[in-house]
């Protein structure tokens, strides 16, 4: 998270770190949330690498072992059927875990929002991503989170480095403000009126135009769907 501040430690009980697990030992490439007690949903994306992934529940400062983190291996990867990998659309997936997260006050779900989220909207983004724009900058021990202004979707149609697709996309996110979700916070939500309307898809390298959000509303049946034939 450019920009942003430190969240209060387990402020965002939803929150997941998603690692990959190469040579015995945990890399964070993404964020990600807990939508039931064994169900993560992150980005598409981040489904690259080759590798196991886990998933860190109930964490703020990931550098240090913290009393009341869950780390649960991820059972199956289901990015969404219609995931382009050129342009990033229908950029989601589900983690489903290998057993069941214990809810604590550290650790809990959060709802997915089926309502239009209106422009000018204030929303918040959170994770453990880099917060400045350098190349292969460090990325953050502690949980960051910022607000974000659901922008006029033309300000994502007139950014040409991937298509805008607008049914499917948010764009959010002042470039005058200097402040964007970036490299590691991808698959984070974006939480309006303590609900996930969306999930961090992409941006551009140095903040100069709004962050795009994979647009939740969007895909409620498949998430749902999709949760009951892992059930």
């Amino acid at each position: 998270i450019v920009g942003g501040r430190e969240a209060r430690p387990h402020s965002r009980p939803y929150m997941a770190l998603v690692n990959l697990v190469k040579e015995r030992k945990a890399h964070g490439i993404c964020g990600g949330f807990l939508i039931q007690e064994d169900v993560v949903l992150t980005a598409a994306h981040c489904n690259c690498d080759v590798g196991n992934l886990t998933v860190l529940l109930g964490a703020h400062n990931v550098s240090r072992k913290e009393q009341g983190t869950q780390e649960i291996g991820v059972r199956r990867r289901i990015p969404h059927p219609k995931f382009i990998d050129a342009t990033l659309e229908n950029d989601l997936m589900l983690l489903q875990l290998q057993r069941q997260a214990e809810l604590t006050t550290a650790v809990g779900t959060i709802a997915l929002s089926g309502n239009k989220v209106k422009r000018g909207a204030v929303c918040s983004v959170a994770g453990w991503g880099q917060t400045n724009f350098k190349i292969n900058g460090s990325t953050s021990p502690t949980l960051q989170e910022v607000d974000l202004t659901v922008m006029n979707r033309n300000m994502c149609l007139s950014c040409n480095y991937l298509p805008f697709v607008p049914s499917r996309m948010l764009c959010v996110g002042d470039p005058e403000g200097r402040k964007t979700p970036f490299l590691g916070d991808s698959g984070g939500p974006l939480v309006c009126d303590g609900k996930a309307q969306g999930i961090v898809s992409y941006g551009s390298a140095n903040g100069s135009t709004p962050s795009v959000f994979t647009k939740l509303s969007k895909y409620l049946c498949w998430i749902q769907k999709t949760q009951h034939h892992l059930a």
